[in-house]
């Protein structure tokens, strides 16, 4: 089955420069992410001051996120360790390049494609490799272990519906597993269904989100908007999907005449479709206004709502707000849920719609903490905040249970560390 998997992807090479062009004209790729992933040049070469490289993929914003705590608490115990983190999106790429530490440095990730890996490899030559989460890619592994790179798939996760597609190519899911010298996984559900699929040396470390860093935000940024916004009620829709810009337009039209005062902030997880947000909440009567690409632009004393169509600003606009709904749990594409401990960390009030499957253990958790609200639909969003607006009190309590379930949980990088280190002081000793 690998091998049938290695003939198509070669098959079908002509098409991945229409793909690419593709993306490109719909503001996906740029020059240099279509040039680095399929390996035709790299803006940096592997000099002499790499002695020992650690490569580690996390394919977007999420992964790239929670990479940043294994990254840095790594360069602080191995001194002579460099890092080199791949992904596979322009926000992610932007988001890896502003936060990285020294010893640590963003390239895009090949794709699978034998060409393209065996370039990439022969390029970089990394000591060894860690994954992140779920993203596999059989030819990369496979080159990976030929080479007798060491790789341990870090914070791995398995849905039900990634499970059926692999159980389907059940050769290929062993053979592709089985690159792993080590499967540090979310939960005891991911373990057995990793196990279940040839995975060996499955662990439950549980989450690394629960020990990422804090979002970061700009001080005098925050010191602007809250003089904009002062003696407003403010909430946030944080990383909004399609469908999700025109829910909290119609909340806020139905909120505004009990709430007068109100101001709904929305960070639509893609920027670049500020002008579809714009056509889709055209229809309403209410003002609206854009932060801007060059982040100068405040909301207005008679903005309705104020779109954050910007990139790395959402622990910002955590921190302003004191409640926050997260995105992608009402979309219109079924949803998934995006992470709520970042929300949690910067002391939100967390809001979620019904559909948080890709994320369903965290949420778990935090209900069972009285950490969050799960809201089963638009109404009953639009009572849940009007409730936490006129109660102080109920809104302060969600508020202080999210950030104690995330204070609680920041050791689980230690657990990780610990599972990896034999890996890496083998390495570093060399």
């Amino acid at each position: 089955m690998y091998y049938l998997y290695r003939l198509l992807t070669l098959l079908f090479s002509p098409l991945v420069s229409i793909f690419l062009l593709h993306r490109k004209a719909h503001g996906k790729e740029n020059v240099r992410s279509v040039a680095e992933k399929t390996t035709t040049s790299f803006t940096r070469e592997r000099d002499d001051n790499i002695s020992k490289l650690l490569w580690i993929h996390g394919a977007s914003v999420g992964e790239a996120q929670s990479s940043l705590i294994l990254i840095e608490t790594l360069l602080d115990t191995y001194p002579d360790l460099h890092i080199m983190i791949t992904t596979g999106t322009l926000t992610s790429a932007n988001l890896m390049e502003s936060r990285l530490p020294k010893r640590a440095f963003h390239q895009f990730c090949p794709l699978d494609h034998p060409k393209y890996t065996k370039k990439f490899l022969d390029h970089w030559r990394p000591d060894a490799a860690i994954w992140m989460e779920s993203e596999l890619w059989p030819n990369t592994l496979h080159e990976l272990a030929r080479r007798k790179i060491s790789t341990t798939l870090v914070n791995a996760h398995m849905s039900s519906k990634s499970f059926k597609i692999w159980h389907y190519c059940r050769s290929l899911a062993k053979t592709t597993m089985s690159t792993f010298d080590k499967v540090l996984c979310q939960s005891e559900n991911d373990k057995i269904l990793f196990n279940a699929l040839g995975a060996q040396s499955c662990i439950v470390t549980d989450n690394i989100k629960y020990s990422a860093t804090p979002l970061f935000y700009d001080c005098n940024a925050l010191d602007q908007l809250k003089k904009s916004t002062e003696n407003r009620s403010l909430w946030l829709y944080a990383s909004s999907h399609d469908g999700e810009e025109e829910l909290a337009c119609r909340i806020h039209e139905h909120l505004k005449t009990r709430i007068p005062d109100l101001l709904t902030i929305i960070v639509p997880r893609h920027p670049e479709r500020r002008n579809t947000i714009a056509l889709d909440c055209s229809s309403f009567s209410l003002k609206l206004s854009f932060r801007g690409e060059d982040k100068e632009n405040l909301p207005a004393p008679d903005d309705d709502i104020y779109i954050a169509d910007t990139l790395g600003e959402l622990g910002l606009f955590y921190a302003l707000c004191p409640i926050a709904c997260i995105g992608r749990s009402f979309s219109h594409d079924g949803g998934g849920g995006h992470n709520p401990i970042e929300a949690a960390q910067l002391g939100c009030a967390v809001l979620h719609g019904p559909n948080v499957q890709n994320l369903h253990d965290i949420y778990t958790q935090m209900h069972n903490r009285t950490a969050c609200l799960r809201i089963e639909n638009e109404k009953n969003l639009e009572e849940a905040l009007h409730t936490l607006f006129i109660s102080d009190e109920k809104r302060e309590a969600l508020q202080r249970a999210a950030l104690s379930f995330a204070q609680d949980k920041t050791d689980i990088i230690d657990n990780i560390i610990k599972e990896i280190a034999p890996q890496l002081e083998k390495l570093c000793t060399k």
